[in-house]
């Protein structure tokens, strides 16, 4: 009996530590989805980066404002194009590809993705008067990061987290998540240096943030620089598809 029982025992430890290799090895592809290239009519521009093209899609050219916008992690920014076109015509808007993702070469990680917006910022501030920035899911974490250390008008944030380590954490509770992850995405450390004024809209349904995720990330900011909406009967994929959606961020935003 005790033979059998430590056999299991053996079995066991093999397979969760085989289970933690597992994630380890490929927690980049378990944490980004890259997207396709798609055709689009708008205007794309590539910057160089660290050895890499980063391709962005440029809507409405030519207003005195604008906005960059960083998507979900499988969010297609050219299937997005025309709809964001659409609902902000009074901005210019910069949507960019990921590394490895559209047109953008290389392999996506936190420190690239944060150093390619950063690049892009920089490369556009001075043609515009104001530049608000905006992500949804996984691009959360990057306009908190573009915010914390360049001068934003405004900041709106998509289901949001705290940490991608904590999202991780609730995901898989068996291993020892911060001492596995490459890519933190820490942005709850990010917010007391953010003096920008900023939405965070909730999807009431979501199943892929937990609420708790999203609550901790609010705490943290100035309450005084801060509104919070939650779209009803709507889950992480499916809030753009509320009416109340473009809305709110138009309303925020300043556009009528």
């Amino acid at each position: 009996m005790k033979q059998i029982l430590r056999k299991i025992s053996i079995l066991l430890l093999l397979g969760y530590v085989g289970s933690g290799l597992f994630l380890y090895i490929n927690q980049r592809s378990l944490l980004y989805f890259p997207t396709p290239i798609l055709p689009t009519e708008h205007p794309e521009m590539t910057l160089q980066n660290e050895g890499e093209s980063i391709n962005f899609i440029v809507l409405n050219e030519g207003n005195q404002d604008a906005i960059i916008y960083f998507g979900g992690n499988a969010e297609s920014m050219a299937r997005s194009s025309d709809e964001i076109a659409r609902q902000f015509p009074a901005f210019t808007v910069y949507l960019m590809d990921y590394r490895g993702y559209g047109r953008s070469t290389g392999d996506p990680s936190e420190e690239g993705l944060y150093s390619d917006a950063l690049k892009l910022y920089d490369a556009i501030r001075s043609k515009y008067e104001s530049i608000s920035i905006g992500g949804r899911s996984l691009g959360s974490g990057i306009a908190v990061y573009v915010a914390a250390h360049r001068e934003v008008s405004k900041l709106a944030l998509i289901t949001p987290y705290d940490s991608i380590v904590n999202v991780a954490k609730g995901m898989y509770p068996l291993f020892p998540i911060s001492s596995l992850l490459h890519d933190e995405y820490n942005a709850i450390s990010m917010v007391k240096d953010i003096k920008a004024k900023t939405l965070i809209i909730m999807a009431e349904n979501d199943t892929v943030i937990e609420k708790e995720r999203t609550h901790q990330l609010i705490d943290a900011f100035d309450t005084a620089l801060l509104e919070v909406i939650t779209i009803k009967n709507r889950g992480h994929i499916d809030i753009s598809s509320d009416s109340s959606y473009y809305k709110s961020m138009q309303d925020f935003i300043g556009q009528e």
